[in-house]
């Protein structure tokens, strides 16, 4: 579940507009990987805006657990940060109405199309 987490992370560093998220988040989570581009997708105002809901909280959690994690005294204990965090994680963006898939998928679009992102960024004005 690490990977999952750092991609909701970038996406909650967009939704808040940080300079710092923006640097992170458009470089793709795992690089490497097959796909890693999205394709481009006509998401509608709503759908953004529930993404942008969902990323302030998550972004939120990540600011809850980073000590957490830094603090673990072992590998065991950081999975189990891990785990509560992404539950968490995984909690916040149900409740705004989506499913962890399309959250990845809006993600993912936001950090390969810089017009989407713009209109993420200004939704979360």
């Amino acid at each position: 579940m690490k990977t999952w987490i750092t991609t909701v992370l970038s996406a909650g560093a967009i939704a808040l507009g940080s300079a710092g998220g923006l640097a992170q988040a458009q470089q793709p989570a795992n690089p490497g990987a097959p796909g890693a581009t999205a394709p481009a997708v006509n998401y509608s105002d709503a759908q953004l805006e529930k993404f942008v809901s969902a990323s302030k909280k998550v972004a939120v959690i990540s600011q809850e657990y980073t000590p957490k994690l830094q603090s673990a005294k072992d590998e065991t204990s950081r999975q189990d940060v891990y785990r509560e965090a992404d539950q968490k994680m995984v909690n916040a963006v149900r409740a705004e109405g989506l499913s962890v898939d399309e959250f990845n998928g809006i993600n993912q679009s936001v950090q390969s199309d810089p017009t989407l992102m713009q209109r993420v960024q200004n939704i979360a004005q």
